[in-house]
């Protein structure tokens, strides 16, 4: 299929359709089914469909095989349906208030000229990628395993921001909002925050930048949060305020929703609920088989080469290892380019098969500081964490 570029007058008349159609009702039903069809929204490329209002976009797998998920690939989760669709950047500012000694307002002309532009490469991974394989299965968006990529960001340290603002003695968390609201006041607005300590880390942006471009609307134009290591759910998106606060917050995006049991592996027996939660954070250590397909038949005595990602919550990938026996014997795996803690890293491995029948893949990644992936699948209430290790089948003949 041709490729057609949307531009900013083209994403505002479709999400204005699409809205307009909900509104009276008269949107195709199909468009908040779970049918995983393609679509093309405005400034994407062909994504996965889970659902239209708001978007929840998958990116499919073959565009994994790169080592920097284009801009018009990466998925797109939303969590509330009205969401921005168009930005003036003569009036959009970001307010930093709370308890700070100097509340002020920036525009996207202060960001870029009264902050150092820092840039790395980091994963962004929904908290439920993932979730569809749990068993039993459990409520929200059935994401695969589409729902991440691996993207260079440019912004300015949030820390720079903030002491420029001057944080008070006695503060506590800083609280992100961005341009989305409900459709109804009594949908909770999707507030995140960060403790005080992390939120002064240095790697923490306001990024303004995706791979050397502004961001795509569906992404989070004009600035978001780029928390790196941690799940995505922080990384808010439209970003319009940053609020210093004295007590912890209250709100529903954190005190209820994206919590997992309070223990080491996050997990508890499949289908009963945790006594203790807190607040998802770090991601766990992945690693995911890109080439060949599941399936995929090939000749005997003809090489065949397997490729994938892994990455990790911030730790750096020290090795993954192949098996193509289903787990019985286990191979190194030459490593690709490193593009830092952050980011992912390409892995490879050949062999040529000598006997015809089905060959089960399996990899297996650890990071710096032994963190690894389990055997069998841990279960969560919400289905975040997935990091199983997974399994294809191919063919030789």
């Amino acid at each position: 299929m041709g490729k057609k570029e949307f531009t900013r007058r083209d994403f505002l008349k479709t999400a204005g359709a699409i809205t307009a159609m909900t509104v009276l009702s008269d949107i195709p039903s199909t468009l908040f089914a779970e049918e995983r069809k393609l679509v093309r929204f405005p400034e994407k490329t062909e994504l996965i469909l889970l659902t239209s209002r708001p978007p929840q976009l998958e990116t499919p797998l073959h565009y994994f095989k790169e080592l920097i998920t284009p801009n018009e690939a990466l998925f797109v989760r939303w969590h509330i349906a009205n969401i921005p669709t168009s930005v003036d950047l003569t009036k959009w500012r970001l307010k930093i208030n709370g308890n700070v000694k100097q509340p002020f307002e920036l525009s996207m002309e202060d960001l870029k000229s009264k902050f150092e532009k820092v840039s790395y490469t980091a994963v962004i991974q929904c908290s439920g990628n993932g979730r569809s394989f749990f068993n039993p299965r459990v409520a929200g968006g059935q994401w695969k395993n589409g729902a991440m990529g691996n993207v260079t960001w440019s912004g300015v340290r949030l820390k720079d921001i903030l002491n420029m603002a001057g944080i008070k003695i006695g503060s506590v968390e800083v609280a992100f909002n961005g341009l989305d609201s409900g459709p109804l006041s009594s949908v909770p607005d999707f507030v995140k925050t960060l403790p005080i300590d992390k939120a002064l880390e240095e790697d923490i942006i306001v990024a303004y930048e995706m791979n050397g471009k502004p961001l795509p609307m569906l992404n989070g134009f004009p600035a978001r949060l780029v928390v790196p290591g941690w799940y995505a759910t922080y990384w808010v998106k439209a970003l319009i305020e940053i609020t210093v606060l004295d007590k912890p917050f209250e709100g529903f995006w954190m005190k209820t929703a994206y919590r997992i049991p309070d223990n080491p592996c996050g997990c508890v027996e499949p289908g009963t609920n945790p006594k203790k939660t807190v607040p998802v954070s770090r991601m766990t250590t992945r690693s995911l088989i890109i080439e060949p397909q599941d399936g995929a038949i090939f000749k005997r005595g003809r090489e065949i080469n397997i490729m994938g990602i892994a990455f990790s919550g911030g730790y750096s990938i020290k090795d993954v290892i192949v098996s193509i026996d289903g787990g019985t014997t286990w191979h190194t795996t030459r490593l690709g380019k490193d593009l830092g803690r952050y980011s992912w890293i390409q892995w490879f491995y050949s062999f040529k098969p000598t006997k015809s029948g089905k060959y089960v893949l399996m990899a297996r990644a650890t990071n710096s500081i032994g963190e690894s992936q389990p055997f069998e699948s841990l279960w969560n209430p919400a289905g975040y964490l997935w990091n199983k290790i997974e399994k294809i089948e191919i063919v030789v003949e």
